[in-house]
């Protein structure tokens, strides 16, 4: 396909406060981002066993069409070009927002199975969990030490978080979450990180870590690569309300959802009063969204199939999305509901990706004493 499998990418500039380092009106850096598209694609296209790419998700919820389009379709892509994969159930930081992490054990079941019903193969991925990691965490004192509470507080994706969040006070935690992904990251020393436009400031502070490891403790040599984010060919789809679509803000449209789920969240989206549809992400950003979505299950040009809609209005365009959506995501429900059925074979999955990444870890974390000469 290619709307749904168009991959863009970045080598962020060295900066932390990316507020003040990205021009005006786009303060994630997604233009630069976009960039290095063409640049990676080649280099993917050319050798892509030479790439090891990290991703996840963290275990609060159903994963919905916006986490799909934004990168988990591309995972799959980089898993079939021949590219290493690490998959992270992120348990740990669910703490980061949450009191508590309620239903823990169901929803990292549920992120194994919505990964084995796009495609994700743990024979050729490694899917893994946070907590079964402990030398991944180890890295977070060391990497701790070489940012700020400054660069720390004013990242913008922790803004946001904080923002949403359903603590009644904001815990240490959530300060330490930008250096806890630069060591779910850094531990395999991956080079390619699948994300949304949102999780750009993440990513460059995790490039700035592993610069300032590399300077302070390296002695001449790399102890880390600084890794490119992998952004997706539609990086951020609205939710129902017309918001950043969002498990905790309950506008999203799951993956595992029924088809008449669907269509009743479908029909439920916020749209606008003008009765043409168009595609104008500026002007008319619910609409485009849906269109957007539309297009992207058809693999159609979205202004195209605006004008083909055209005057049939709101109700038209919700029509034309819930059959998209409903037939683009029939097969893998029907794969989800059939491993469903042996949830230890899930749980085998994890137990083996788990110890395939702790080995990794501590392969890594024993480079990070040698280089701190700290082996005792």
């Amino acid at each position: 396909m290619t709307t749904t499998t168009a991959i863009a990418a970045t080598s962020l500039a060295a900066a932390t406060d990316l507020e003040s380092a990205n021009p005006p009106g786009d303060p994630l850096g997604t233009s630069a981002a976009q960039t290095r598209s063409a640049a990676l694609e080649e280099q993917l296209a050319r050798d892509p066993g030479r790439f090891r790419v990290l991703t996840g998700d963290r275990p609060t919820g159903r994963l919905h069409l916006g986490h799909y389009f934004g990168t988990l379709h591309n995972r799959v892509r980089l898993q079939e070009l021949g590219t290493e994969v690490f998959v992270l159930i992120a348990d740990y930081q669910v703490l980061t927002d949450r009191d508590v992490a309620d239903h823990l054990a169901e929803h990292v079941e549920n992120l194994v199975l919505d990964y084995l019903a796009i495609g994700i193969d743990p024979a050729r991925s490694t899917i893994f969990t946070h907590s079964a990691v402990p030398a991944l965490n180890q890295l977070l004192l060391p990497f701790l030490s070489l940012v700020s509470v400054a660069e720390l507080g004013r990242n913008p994706t922790v803004k946001d978080e904080i923002a949403h969040s359903r603590q009644s006070s904001v815990s240490g935690l959530m300060f330490t979450y930008p250096a806890h992904q630069a060591a779910d990251i850094l531990f395999c020393k991956a080079d390619l990180v699948p994300v949304g436009q949102d999780q750009l400031p993440h990513l460059e502070l995790t490039r700035t870590i592993a610069r300032r490891f590399n300077d302070r403790y390296g002695n001449g040599t790399s102890v880390f690569p600084e890794p490119d984010a992998l952004l997706s060919a539609a990086p951020l789809l609205l939710g129902t309300d017309g918001t950043k679509m969002s498990k905790s803000r309950g506008n999203a449209i799951a993956l595992s959802a029924g088809a008449d789920e669907t269509a009743r969240l479908i029909r439920g989206a916020k749209t606008d009063a003008e009765r043409q549809i168009s595609y104008d992400p500026v002007g008319r950003p619910e609409v485009s969204s849906l269109v957007l979505l539309a297009a992207l299950c058809l693999d159609r040009d979205p202004r195209q199939l605006a004008d083909e809609i055209g005057g049939a209005g709101a109700a038209g365009l919700k029509s034309t999305v819930i059959e998209a959506v409903n037939e683009y995501l029939a097969p893998i429900r029907a794969r989800r509901e059939q491993l469903a059925q042996d949830r230890g074979h899930i749980r085998r999955i994890l137990r083996e990706g788990n110890e395939r990444a702790q080995a990794v870890a501590e392969t890594t974390l024993d480079e990070v004493r040698s280089a701190m000469n700290s082996r005792y």
